[in-house]
């Protein structure tokens, strides 16, 4: 038996890279997966084929009343993670107004909608319920050329510890998970060989982080030995954040 078997878990951006390994990490545990993507279709549904008794689900999250459809849909949501990303780096005075603010809607306003939606879906009633967010070490240190990306996860941190203290009661659990860098298709669009190396050299364990480490860790936060454990952030890092 695992400690998700009849549980509902929807990770949202889980049909690529970290998402991925979180999405097959909860089915490993007995969930019933919901893969959530808004455009690539065929990675969501090749990762939910992968899995037992998993669905891809398309959905923009950072629009309210896609997510309320989304979750209508799928009936009750038990287990929630919020993986979705995006990035758009910049020096701060090469930054559009939009490079800031679809930043901030995909990486920090899309965890209220899906967060509030998943609450009322049915964990209040059922007192009961895990939220993992997927924030960034870049939201614990900054980083230059980031300042959107950092505000977004630094928020994330916040809402994280406000949701934890707004819902312990009913046995919901709201925790954050702080990856360093890890090797993605995302990654790869924003940094290069030479950012990388730069990064590693600075980095106490001399190496990336896989996905499958970061999956570990949010799988923790969701199982029932987690369950005394609310508003905290790991940072899965190798020490970057030290």
């Amino acid at each position: 038996m695992g400690d998700l078997d009849g549980k509902t878990a929807l990770v949202t951006g889980g049909g690529r890279g970290i998402g991925r390994a979180i999405s097959q990490a909860l089915a490993g545990m007995g969930a019933r997966v919901i893969v959530n993507y808004r455009s690539d279709k065929t990675a969501a549904e090749e990762t939910a084929a992968s899995m037992p008794n998993a669905t891809a689900h398309q959905a923009d999250v950072s629009d309210p009343v896609q997510v309320e459809a989304m979750v209508k849909a799928i009936g009750r949501v038990d287990v929630l993670v919020n993986n979705a990303g995006a990035v758009r780096d910049k020096l701060l005075i090469q930054m559009s107004p939009p490079d800031w603010e679809e930043l901030i809607r995909t990486d920090l306003f899309s965890a209220f909608a899906t967060t509030k939606a998943a609450i009322m879906s049915g964990m209040m009633r059922a007192r009961w319920g895990r939220i993992v967010n997927i924030t960034s070490v870049v939201g614990l240190m900054g980083n230059a050329g980031q300042s959107n990306y950092a505000a977004a996860k630094a928020g994330l941190i916040g809402f994280t510890k406000s949701v934890a203290r707004e819902y312990g009661s009913r046995s919901i659990t709201c925790n954050a998970v702080a990856p360093g860098y890890v090797r993605t298709e995302l990654t790869n669009k924003s940094m290069t060989d030479e950012m990388v190396g730069e990064l590693l050299k600075v980095t106490p364990i001399k190496r990336e982080a896989t996905a499958d480490e970061v999956a570990a860790a949010v799988a923790f936060f969701c199982s029932e030995k987690a369950g005394f454990i609310t508003g905290q952030v790991i940072a899965v890092d190798g020490g970057l954040s030290l």
